[in-house]
């Protein structure tokens, strides 16, 4: 890491002798130099006292691990102290580092400084950063332990949540932002990362909630801990507040630069591509995705297996691998160029959508879109999950949300039918209606309004409500009616006649698709809608 204040190098111009005309003049200078210098190590000292006691890292130990070794350079290191008064600045670390050689700004605020609250001098720090950044076209991560606004400055705390909550919607969709949440986030600061595109917890330390635990119990009686509340597991398997969920510091700011890694800078960039080379069992992977899927349609896979076989070297960094476990979204690469992959999980209520899965991919959908990812979907689901609950928690206001995000999609949509692709669930997930560049189907596909056996008690029923009551094989003719109407309807053949299927491809086909439509797609070129300030999405 590099500070404005090198000690070492302080140091040394402390201990060479007066050059000739130097005179004196020069000592106040260093004096003063190395009284900021002690002052820095000093601070350091302290926190690491404070944070190592409660098994945390201090802010500058964080940020040596997000940034390449050296690169890290700080703006306003004592802004908002009084060296004379050895006070050694806010409670917000600011700068700029690398990433795999890539600029990024970032905000690391310090619990050992004030409990690392926030007032107006660390909102002034933060702001002037993301100004920077926005500016500068660059990626912005926010490391937060913090107790929240300082209570001293009152209502100007306030405000400067306010200015950052402005400058981060400022930011949205032009440069990613990421949040890593390694201690607490209460109240209406839980709101900065809640407007970034990916939060990042710690299964320890991690909290976020907006009323902690004493104001609950205050006002509803109710006695729980700052964990069960709000900790990285609640909001990484249940609320879906977060993204990923690290086993530690280290892994969650490991998990920050991986995602990185695949988003470009800006949204008016391309996200950096790697090289590739196949490799003998490249074909040998390619003939697995034929034993992967059953025969039976009613037998459950892991998805993840397709998905392995699919991308470059196996390789799938999973978004909100936790949370809405019945759909999977992630990064992964193809031929060397990030993709985003949105798939159904049938390992999970057979990759059935619901309320939380809808969100997952549509959220997931926007992020891509934004950062010029193509989206690869890959469909093996029965439909919406039915029932009173799942309507009463808005399965329809929700559920549009997948259908929004990908009719307004403009990057490339690469669309892959496995097995079950039944009624809305087959329209939202990436078809060719919605608005899908390339769709193709396995041998094995169902696409239909229902499953067989459904359509046929609703088509059927009259026909077999004749044959119980005249004492007939009930199942066996509903088993004939079943057969004939997969034969006819379910099979992916009217798809292909209505062009709403590109091609039918063998299961080994499908990296080698994928890559070809890609290809073809690589020069897509966004269109706008004049005359309109914005689409009113479902929210």
């Amino acid at each position: 890491m590099t500070d404005i204040v090198n000690l070492e190098a302080v140091r040394q111009a402390v201990a060479q002798p007066e050059t000739q005309g130097g005179g004196d003049g020069r000592q106040p200078l260093r004096a003063a130099v190395a009284k900021a210098a002690e002052l820095a190590r000093a601070a350091e000292e302290r926190a690491r006292d404070k944070q190592h006691a409660k098994h945390k890292k201090t802010a500058r130990e964080r940020l040596d691990l997000l940034f390449d070794t050296g690169t890290f350079e700080e703006i306003g290191r004592f802004q908002g102290g009084d060296i004379n008064a050895g006070k050694a600045g806010a409670a917000v670390i600011t700068g700029f580092g690398k990433v795999y050689g890539r600029k990024v700004a970032v905000y690391a605020q310090d619990f050992s400084v004030k409990g690392g609250t926030l007032g107006t001098a660390e909102g002034e720090k933060i702001c002037h950063l993301m100004d920077l950044a926005i500016s500068l076209g660059v990626p912005i991560v926010a490391i937060v332990d913090s107790g929240g606004a300082r209570i001293q400055e009152g209502v100007a705390a306030l405000t400067q949540y306010g200015r950052i909550f402005r400058k981060t919607c400022e930011a949205s969709g032009f440069v990613p932002q990421i949040s890593l949440i390694l201690g607490p986030c209460a109240g209406g600061a839980v709101y900065c990362p809640a407007l970034t595109d990916l939060i990042i917890m710690t299964r320890e330390n991690s909290d976020m909630f907006v009323t902690g635990p004493d104001v609950v119990k205050a006002a509803t009686g109710e006695t729980i801990s700052m964990a069960d509340l709000g900790g990285g597991e609640v909001h990484n398997r249940k609320s879906g507040v977060a993204h990923y969920l690290g086993a530690d510091e280290s892994d969650a700011i490991d998990y920050a630069r991986t995602v990185l890694a695949y988003l470009p800078s800006n949204c008016g960039e391309q996200p950096p591509t790697y090289a590739y080379a196949a490799t003998r069992s490249e074909r040998e992977t390619a003939r697995r995705l034929t034993t992967i899927v059953p025969d039976n349609d009613r037998q459950p896979y892991d998805m993840l297996d397709v998905i392995r076989c699919i991308v470059d070297y196996g390789e799938f960094v999973q978004v909100h691998e936790l949370f809405a476990a019945s759909a999977i979204v992630g990064f992964a690469c193809v031929e060397g160029r990030p993709v985003g992959v949105i798939a159904n999980q049938p390992n999970v209520n057979a990759g059935i959508l619901d309320v939380d899965s809808s969100e997952k991919i549509a959220r997931f959908v926007r992020l891509c879109d934004a950062f010029n990812l193509p989206v690869i979907t890959l469909v093996d689901t029965p439909g919406y999950k039915p029932g009173a609950e799942q309507e009463h928690a808005g399965i329809i206001r929700r559920g549009a949300k997948v259908i929004y995000a990908y009719a307004n999609a403009q990057v490339p949509l690469v669309t892959v039918v496995l097995r079950k692709a039944f009624g809305g669930a087959y329209i939202v997930m990436g078809s060719k209606a919605i608005g899908a560049d390339m769709n193709f189907a396995w041998p094995s596909s169902q696409i239909a309004v229902l499953g067989a056996a459904g359509a046929v008690n609703i088509i059927h029923r009259h026909d077999l409500a004749k044959a119980k009551a005249s004492g007939k094989d009930v199942e066996a003719l509903r088993k004939r009616y079943i057969d004939e109407y997969e034969e006819t309807t379910v099979n992916a053949n009217l798809s292909l006649e209505l062009g709403q299927i590109d091609a039918m491809i063998d299961p080994e086909q499908t990296r080698e698709a994928i890559t070809e439509s890609l290809a073809t797609l690589a020069g897509k070129r966004r269109t706008r809608t004049v005359d309109k300030h914005h689409g009113n999405q479902p929210l």
